[in-house]
């Protein structure tokens, strides 16, 4: 199981020094997203290759809390490479963990850093900024 502290290292790494926080000026699909229980806003920027089957290209432009942005950041990393069908697979399972459900060892492993956020479903108030990207992904994809 995660950490019990929502602060983690990986959180507070994403918030303070994003990879993936930045301008997408040639990107494909394109998609805000509204946390209005608190602010959280973001706008979700992907590039996918000709055939749109993979991800080449995320980034992120926004604010709001640093659980917000440091779940697109983690999310951005873990979904570039992978193809579309992947992208929506990886969500679901954050989306599911992120609302109390216990993932498999390899549902975990296939997370990757995002797990570490796993502490935040049992913080309510916190759940629906951890879900704004990948809510905005899912409604883009």
């Amino acid at each position: 199981m995660a950490s019990g502290n929502v602060y983690t290292a990986a959180l507070m790494e994403h918030n303070a020094h994003p990879d993936y926080k930045y301008e997408l000026t040639d990107f494909t699909h394109e998609h805000e997203g509204v946390n209005p229980s608190c602010g959280d806003e973001l706008v979700l920027r992907l590039r996918l290759s000709a055939d749109s089957a993979t991800i080449e290209e995320v980034a992120f432009t926004g604010s709001g809390c640093a659980v917000s942005q440091a779940s697109a950041d983690i999310m951005a990393e873990l979904i570039t490479g992978e193809t579309v069908d992947e992208a929506r697979r990886l969500g679901d399972l954050f989306i599911r963990m992120i609302q109390g459900d216990e993932l498999s060892p390899d549902e975990r492993d296939d997370l990757d850093e995002a797990y570490e956020l796993e502490s935040i479903s049992r913080m309510p108030a916190r759940v629906k900024c951890a879900e704004l990207a990948w809510r905005t992904l899912a409604a883009m994809i």
